[in-house]
C-alpha cells in the first residue's frame, strides 16, 4: 500500500459525513470488500481521502437500482490504495456504462409490461408475463423467471433487430 499522510486519512465518523452514509453503511461496505479502511495500532478505522470518490460511484450506483454486487463489478478494476488515475477511470466507465445499459434494457422491459397491465384491464392474461394462474411458476423455482425470461427473449430480439 502506498504510503498516506496522517492528513489525507480520515476517521469513519468524519468518512461517513463527508460521503453522506452511516457509520454502519461504511462497516457493510468494507466487509463487502467494496472499500477499505487502514487501521490505526489501536484498531481504529481510518479511510484515506480517496474512498470518497468510490463511495460516490456506490451511491449513484444504488440510487438506480444497482446492486453492490454489479457496483462491485463496476469498482473491480480500481486501485484500493491509492486513487485511480485517467486510464483506470475510464476503464471503471467503460465497466459501468455497460452494467447501467442492461440496467436501462430491465427497466425498458419492465416499464412496458406494466403499461400494458396497466392499460389492459385484464383483457390480455393469455400473453402477460407476470399472470400466474394457479401458482405454476412455484414448479420453477425461487424468483420472478417469467419476467425474467421476457426480458430476455426482448434482447434477442432486439440483437437480431440490429443485425438485419
Amino acid at each position: 500500500m502506498h504510503h498516506i499522510a496522517p492528513y489525507d486519512l480520515l476517521s469513519i465518523g468524519e468518512t461517513a459525513a463527508r460521503a453522506g452514509v452511516s457509520v454502519p453503511a461504511l462497516r457493510y461496505y468494507e466487509e463487502r470488500r467494496l472499500i477499505r479502511a487502514i487501521r490505526e495500532p489501536g484498531g481504529r478505522r481510518m479511510f484515506p481521502r480517496h474512498i470518497l470518490r468510490r463511495l460516490a460511484v456506490i451511491a449513484a450506483g444504488q440510487r438506480v437500482g444497482m446492486s453492490l454486487e454489479q457496483i462491485g463489478v463496476a469498482l473491480s478494476g480500481l486501485p484500493e490504495d491509492r486513487a485511480p488515475n485517467q486510464r483506470e477511470w475510464r476503464a471503471m466507465g467503460e465497466r459501468w456504462a455497460q452494467l447501467l445499459a442492461s440496467r436501462i434494457r430491465e427497466l425498458e422491459v419492465l416499464q412496458s409490461d406494466l403499461d400494458g397491465c396497466i392499460g389492459c384491464g385484464c383483457l390480455s392474461l393469455g400473453r402477460c408475463t407476470l399472470f400466474n394462474p394457479g401458482d405454476e411458476a412455484q414448479h420453477e423455482g425461487p424468483g420472478s423467471r417469467w419476467l425474467r425470461r421476457a426480458v430476455g427473449s426482448r434482447r434477442a430480439a432486439s440483437a437480431q433487430a440490429h443485425e438485419e
